[in-house]
């Protein structure tokens, strides 16, 4: 967290949060909602994602370390530049993937959203228009390296209502 002053002068620290878990486990629609809860800026990290990601995902083929290395980077840059504090939605699938965005905002929290792979799989199957295949559900569960004992990590049952998941997680961030 980076320290900024208050109207009273006394430092107040931003706070960075990533909601974070598998495909169809509601990163989007949390992180907006705690974006608004908390009075930061959304960082949707799809948006992040080059063409060539986005075609590979379309046709079925999952992501590998190589390709979200540029992704990463660019989520990284984001955070580095937002001193006053933002909420990112990223999978952050892989603790490797998690120290690299914890070295671009010291102190790093992180909602990670969770699901089984059937409730995964019975959500991507639903979203309309969305690139993401529910043919490449299992290919995230594969690669999640779950974040227990990780520092700043809040867990939550992302089959819970909306407004429940986000006001816990506004609860334990200290919002």
């Amino acid at each position: 967290m980076i320290a900024a002053m208050s109207s009273s002068s006394a430092p107040v620290l931003a706070l960075h949060v990533v909601v974070m878990g598998v495909a169809g486990c509601g990163k989007s629609a949390v992180g907006e909602r705690l974006a608004a809860t908390l009075g930061l800026p959304l960082v949707e990290g799809d948006a992040f994602h080059p063409p060539a990601n986005i075609a590979k995902m379309r046709a079925g083929q999952p992501l590998d370390d190589a390709d979200r290395t540029g992704w990463l980077d660019a989520l990284a840059a984001e955070l580095q530049g937002r001193p006053a504090g933002a909420v990112l939605t990223c999978s952050a699938l892989k603790r490797t993937y998690r120290d690299r965005l914890r070295a671009a905002a010291p102190a790093l929290r992180f909602v990670h959203l969770a699901l089984t792979p059937a409730q995964a799989h019975a959500r991507v199957a639903t979203r309309p228009g969305h690139f993401y295949p529910p043919t490449l559900v299992a290919s995230q569960f594969a690669a999640l390296e779950d974040p227990a004992g990780e520092p700043g990590v809040v867990a939550l049952d992302a089959t819970q209502p909306l407004p429940q998941v986000v006001a816990r997680a506004a609860e334990a961030l200290g919002g």
